[in-house]
């Protein structure tokens, strides 16, 4: 299982939060479950909040650190806590895809441009196939920027945020104004990823 380098994994908090979960009966693939959940919830409030700046929004910005909390939680409790199962590589990735874009084309849907938020969901998807396929070749992992996973849904949880904070100056513009620079970003990622890729295997 390939596994995101991440500060917070070495965090005190997050250590005591994986070890409390090993201790009981949930299992990293249900953790990995339950980030769709977040990801799905996610999307209804971006969906809800159209064309105002409410309280939808601080619900989507919530339920999208849910499922990063959960993406982080589950590979602790599968490796750390010795809980890891022989399926557990399908369902480290396999939710991902579906939240990404579930995220992203919520926050289309939020901004009256759908076909913005599944552009971004689709090259989101390619960046992750991209990473995958190194791995499938017995390379290390790319999970080069400059707009992975982790920055994506920073921009956008940023986004929602100040739409909220800022609803005169602002406003849902914001959302749509992260959108394309996600876009822009998460291009370039895979154009870099796939640049890297065909290097790596031309050297082996």
């Amino acid at each position: 299982m390939t596994r995101r380098p991440l500060a917070t994994r070495s965090a005190g908090w997050a250590k005591a939060l994986a070890r409390g979960l090993a201790r009981t009966q949930v299992t990293p693939n249900a953790i990995s479950m339950a980030s769709v959940l977040f990801a799905g919830l996610a999307c209804v409030a971006f969906w809800a909040s159209r064309g105002v700046a409410d309280g939808w929004l601080v619900v989507a910005a919530t339920a999208i650190q849910l499922r990063l909390l959960c993406n982080l939680l589950d590979g602790m409790v599968a490796v750390e806590g010795g809980k890891a199962s022989a399926d557990g590589a399908f369902w480290n990735e396999f939710p991902d895809r579906i939240a990404d874009v579930a995220i992203l084309v919520g926050a289309g849907l939020a901004v009256d441009n759908p076909a913005l938020g599944w552009a971004v969901g689709s090259v989101a998807v390619g960046t992750a196939y991209v990473r995958e396929a190194r791995v499938a070749q017995g390379l290390d992992a790319d999970f080069s920027g400059p707009m992975a996973k982790p920055h994506r849904m920073a921009a956008i949880t940023i986004a929602a945020l100040l739409a909220i904070a800022l609803p005169r100056i602002a406003g849902h513009a914001t959302l749509e104004l992260a959108l394309w620079v996600v876009l822009i970003g998460t291009v370039l990622t895979f154009v870099r990823r796939a640049v890297r890729f065909r290097e790596a295997l031309s050297r082996k």
